[in-house]
């Protein structure tokens, strides 16, 4: 499995601040950003995976949304955020 507990405890403790810290905007983002990246390259072995592929546009969806939150409420770490990501926006 690629997501399991572990895993997860990792990234709030990079970027939500603490492992128990699963709200904050930043830790969701990266999460889903690992997802995002699993998704894909998922769907590059499996091109007809429709179902797959619903998802992938959905968690892009959120996670779009989740980083305009940001960008209102605080600039800097919007830009931190996606600096430390890699993300093109």
């Amino acid at each position: 499995m690629y997501l399991n507990p572990e895993v997860k405890k990792e990234i709030f403790a990079k970027h939500g601040g603490a492992e128990t810290n699963t709200g904050s905007t930043e830790g969701q983002v990266a999460l889903f950003t690992f997802r995002i990246a699993h998704l894909t390259g998922h769907l590059k072995k499996n091109r007809k995976d429709y179902g797959t592929q619903r998802s992938l546009q959905l968690l892009v969806g959120k996670r779009r949304s989740l980083l305009d939150y940001l960008k209102r409420k605080d600039i800097e770490k919007y830009r931190a955020l996606v600096k430390e990501l890699g993300l093109r926006r």
